[in-house]
């Protein structure tokens, strides 16, 4: 296996932000509540020696009703090699049992991001589409993120460089 990426935990002050933003539910937004989230974060591993998946861990428990939504700062970020990018997807077993989706469908986490502002932070917004409540514990799996090689056009000369999460490419 070609060894392309290296997952980091965020700074303690990138986490904070990103939960404010988050949560909008004052119970989440102590102190004690962000620390106890952040510093046992774990980062991504696979399962077994054969996985293609990473697996994210739910720094906090949660519970989605059928038709909510969630937005996870994960306190993970990943620097990688250029020609390579990082896919996310649902939890095999989530998205089968509870039609659990990613808002974007799949998350493209391109290698500059690491070089943002917010210190490509990797963030993940989760959908419950089905019509049972899904349940996640602090420290569960939630979504696997899988390593891609890609390539470009011969003719391709782009030289923009980004500064962001979401939809920052084209601002």
């Amino acid at each position: 296996m070609k060894r392309v990426a290296k997952f980091e935990k965020v700074s303690y002050e990138q986490f904070e932000t990103a939960w404010k933003d988050s949560f909008s539910k004052p119970s989440m937004i102590t102190d004690k509540t962000i620390k106890d989230a952040y510093y046992p974060i774990e980062l991504p591993q696979r399962a077994t020696k054969g996985s293609a998946g990473y697996d994210f861990y739910s720094p906090l428990s949660f519970v989605l009703e059928p038709g909510e939504t969630i937005k996870i700062p994960t306190g993970i970020r990943c620097g990688m090699d250029n020609d390579w990018v990082l896919m996310l997807f649902p939890r095999s077993g989530l998205g089968f049992k509870y039609r659990i989706r990613l808002e974007n469908t799949v998350g493209i986490i391109d290698s500059d991001y690491f070089y943002s502002d917010n210190e490509g932070h990797i963030m993940v917004k989760i959908t419950n589409e089905g019509v049972k409540t899904m349940k996640v514990a602090k420290g569960d799996g939630f979504c696997q993120g899988i390593f891609l090689p890609y390539g470009i056009t011969e003719d391709d000369k782009t030289e923009g460089t980004r500064n962001g999460g979401f939809g920052s490419t084209d601002k």
